[in-house]
Parts: C-alpha cells; structure tokens; sequence
C-alpha cells in the first residue's frame, strides 16, 4: 500500500529579508541621527565664520543676515590691532596652556604611579579624597587663591594662572592616568627590576611609552581647558598686557561708537580661538579615544 507524502516545500527566506531590511533600516537611521549631530555642532561655528566677514554695518543688522552680501576682512583688521594687539593675546594664551599642561604632567604622572603601583597604606582612600575635588566647583576657590596668589606676587602672570588652570585640571588627569598605570602589566615592570631598573627608569622606560594615548589625552584636555577659561583669567589678570584672548573677547564686544556689540570684531575673535583647539583635537584625535578607554577601563 502507498503512503501518500507531501511534497517537500523550500523553507521561505521571509525571516532572513526581513532581518536584513531591519539593519539596513537601523544603519540609515544611525546615518541621520550621526547627520543631525554634526549639523547641530557645525552650524554655530559655520555662522559664526560667515559672521566675521560680513561688513561692519552688515554683522551688527537687525533682523540678521545668514550669508554675507560681500566679503570684508575688516573685522579682522580691528582685531589684529585692538589695545594690545592680538598677537599679544594670543602668545598670552598659548603661554598659559603649555605652562598648564607641563604643570599637569610633572605632578600628576608621578601621583599616579605611585598610586597605582607603590603598596602604600590607604591609597584607595587617598585616591578617592583627591577625587572629591571633582564635586567642588573652582569658582568657589577663585576668592582664596586670588589673595593667596596676591601674597606670593603670582597675579597678573602666567605662571599664577597656570597654576590656577593645573589645579582645576588635576582631579580628572589623576584618574585617568592612574587607570592607565594599572592596566600595564605587571610583567613587564617586574622585567624591567630584574634587569636592575630602578623605578624611575620604570616609569621613563615601561610605563610612558605605554601610556602615551592617555597622557595625549590629558594634555589635550588641560589645552582645551586653560585655552577656553574666561573666570579665572578674569579674576587673576588686571593689566591689559597679560590678558588671554576670553578676556579680550569679553571686552571687545562692546567697543562700538555707541557702546553696543561689535559683532563683526567677536565674530572674527571667535572663529580665531576656535581654530587652535580644533588643529590639535585633529592632530591626536587617535590618541583620544584610546586614552579615555584605558583610562575608563582597569
């Protein structure tokens, strides 16, 4: 007797187009939302470019134009020779940044070392204590250090202004380099004492070299941070000579004949001071996130 079977049917491919319809459909969504992103954060700055070449009467019109009828540099002009000149704010600037970044690493590369590799007594109580100061806002502290600062004949200079820069910064370049430490692996320190390496030599040699995406990382946040301070340049400083490009930028934009807003000037000191940062965000962006990861993760 036959037994009557059914005849086989090709299994339907509908899950699989489906799927795939679904990822094509996540990765366009990613595409728009990455698009939506990086026009929110450009287009301030592209207005503001398009701003500091607009001709004077035309920056300060109301209502606003978005795209200048005719290209001016004048705005520029006024700037490059306003009080001091910029050149002089500029320098001011620079000097303090790398002051603050050489100030950050002579104290937290070596704080961090010996907290993530010397057995010293309650170092993860320390480690958190320095933390803390994460939660205190440094305008608390301007009130203090400026007549410390006055006491020491630190006001009114770089140097004072460094220091002031390097203690705001401390807290998290400490927590970051010292993950960074912890994550070396310790066999390749204790290689380095058994070829008769003192710690020093450790520190230069082994950890260093393996730490660089981190130290970029806190060099680069320490520019970023002391090139962009307004407050505590503003409370430390008082001679024009000394002052850095915020503080310019505050005082420029009231230098018109009848006491309104420069737009054009600014605009122009603006898109200057956005262009060092961004220079060297592109020159070690393949540090920054690699430093932030081994600084995150132990």
């Amino acid at each position: 007797m036959a037994v009557l079977t059914r005849p086989k049917t090709r299994r339907t491919r509908e899950p699989v187009t489906s799927a795939r319809t679904h990822r094509g459909r996540g990765r366009y969504l990613i595409g728009a939302m990455c698009l939506a992103i990086c026009t929110v954060m450009l287009l301030p700055l592209v207005m503001s470019t398009l701003a500091s070449v607009k001709p004077t009467a035309e920056a300060a019109a109301s209502p606003p134009t978005y795209f200048p009828h005719s290209i001016s540099l004048d705005s520029y002009h006024r700037l490059w020779s306003y009080q001091q000149g910029l050149p002089t704010y500029l320098a001011n600037s620079l000097g303090a940044a790398l002051l603050t970044i050489a100030f950050t690493l002579l104290l937290t590369v070596p704080a961090a070392y010996s907290l993530a590799r010397f057995p010293l007594p309650g170092k993860e109580f320390i480690f958190i204590v320095l933390l803390l100061a994460l939660i205190v806002p440094y305008q608390a502290l301007l009130t203090p250090m400026f007549l410390m600062f006055a006491k020491v004949k630190l006001t009114n200079s770089l140097v004072g202004l460094a220091i002031l820069h390097t203690a705001i910064q401390l807290p998290f370049s400490l927590y970051i380099l010292r993950n960074s430490f912890s994550a070396v692996p310790r066999e390749l320190e204790e290689a380095a004492t058994v070829d008769g390496a003192s710690h020093w030599q450790a520190l230069i040699r082994i950890f260093l070299p393996a730490t660089v995406p981190a130290i970029v990382t806190v060099a680069l946040f320490a520019f970023i941070m002391s090139w962009n301070e307004f407050l505590g340049a503003l409370v430390m400083m008082s001679r024009g000579n000394k002052f850095t490009l915020p503080l310019v930028l505050a005082t420029a934009r009231t230098e018109t004949s009848l006491g309104g807003t420069d737009w054009g000037m600014l605009q122009a000191g603006i898109t200057i001071s956005v262009i060092p940062c961004v220079l060297v965000y592109l020159l070690l962006q393949r540090y920054y996130v690699s430093g932030l990861m081994s600084g995150a993760v132990k």
